[in-house]
């Protein structure tokens, strides 16, 4: 187990790892769960007008996309994942048990939430982040459709997420309103 190298994606890097590997398997990352926690002021967002982000908050659990890195790929697939996950250092990077769909339990790299980080928004409710999700853009482009990829996605890894398809649903009526 300690001489592979996995990494876990909950959001993004299940649908656009954005690196090689050898090996992609569904898996359960326990005592963790998906939710748009962080203030968003570089992919989703700016610092004038905030959008959201998924992260890795406290309890539960989150059912993504476990990925086996060759060794000879690691160092640069590791430093492609820094670069990409951490432009402004909002979460905490851990290596956690995760459980793979065929029963395997190996130890991947994850990057938490970092709850004490100025960018945490810790647990907004829905109209809440619907309206700061509804009209966000960064550089990775508009806020709206990170949560629509995400909602696509899961279902078709066959994860149907409630709170993320209703707050889709809010957020989409609150720009067909325009605002």
């Amino acid at each position: 187990m300690s001489d592979e190298h996995w990494v876990f994606g909950y959001g993004s890097l299940m649908w656009r790892p954005g690196f090689d590997f050898v090996e992609r398997k569904p898996a359960t990352l326990h005592g963790r769960k998906r939710a748009f926690c962080i203030y968003s002021v570089h992919h989703r967002g700016t610092y004038e007008r905030p959008g959201l982000v998924l992260g890795l908050a406290p309890g539960g659990a989150t059912r993504g996309m476990a990925y086996r890195v060759d060794e000879a790929a690691w160092p640069d697939v590791y430093a492609y994942l820094v670069e990409r996950e951490q432009p402004t250092e909002t979460y905490v990077e851990a290596r956690r048990a995760v459980r793979l769909a065929d029963g395997r339990r190996v130890e991947a790299l994850v990057f938490l939430s970092d709850v004490r980080h100025p960018q945490w928004a810790g647990a907004l409710g829905p109209e809440r982040q619907a309206e700061l999700i509804a009209g966000a853009t960064g550089l990775s482009g508009r806020n709206v459709d990170y949560l629509r990829d995400l909602v696509e996605h899961l279902r078709e890894e066959g994860v149907r997420d409630q709170g993320m398809e209703t707050l889709l649903s809010l957020v989409e009526q609150r720009e067909l309103a325009g605002g």
